[in-house]
């Protein structure tokens, strides 16, 4: 068994750098074109389970994307993106000048605003909650039998459940760079959780 996860097609604010948490901002067509290149990558998989956050953009993803047509697709709450709080909608160049120094969520965090926002500690809550549940999907977690199991999301969210899925603090999905229209796969070699594809292009 493997777990997919699929960064949502290109949205305007992706595109500008705009931090995207709770905002519904749909797909550009760009984003939508990327979301049926995605097709092929999931046209001979059976999971045995689909996921995808509540926001448009994530949802329209997989159902461009053929998902619905290999096993019913659910929404999950847990799969939401980062909450940015007074962040929503700021780029890093803004929110670094407003500081007078570089700022990264992933190590200076957020602060509140129209959303309480979150820790990299509590977005690293949901990841596990969602890992747990991919794994009783697949039958107990120890990669033999059942299917894979597809998540749709948002890029720091993956990016967070990646290092969590390895074993690693919440803070080192600072190192496994997402972009917009793409998909990977978490898989294990002798037991061991591993990346098998990372950041793979729509269409590659």
């Amino acid at each position: 068994m493997s777990i997919l996860v699929v960064r949502h097609g290109q949205t305007a604010w992706s595109l500008s750098g705009q931090h995207t948490g709770a905002t519904d901002v749909p797909l550009t067509e760009v984003g939508e074109q990327q979301a049926r290149a995605l097709a092929p990558a999931f046209a001979d998989r059976r999971p045995a389970l689909v996921l995808t956050s509540p926001r448009t953009r994530a949802r329209r993803t997989a159902e461009l994307a053929g998902l619905a047509a290999a096993a019913p697709v659910e929404v999950d709450e847990d799969l939401v993106e980062w909450d940015y709080g007074g962040y929503e909608g700021r780029t890093t160049a803004e929110i670094s000048e407003e500081l007078g120094r570089p700022w990264s969520v992933w190590h200076d965090g957020v602060v509140p605003g129209a959303t309480p926002g979150e820790t990299v500690q509590q977005v690293a809550v949901r990841a596990r909650a969602v890992l747990a549940r991919a794994a009783a999907a697949e039958g107990g977690g120890d990669g033999e039998g059942g299917g894979d199991v597809v998540l749709v999301a948002h890029g720091h969210f993956l990016r967070v459940l990646a290092a969590c899925w390895l074993g690693l603090s919440p803070t080192a999905g600072a190192l496994f760079a997402l972009d917009a229209g793409t998909w990977s796969e978490l898989g294990r070699e002798h037991g061991r959780p591993v990346l098998t594809r990372w950041n793979v292009p729509a269409g590659a």
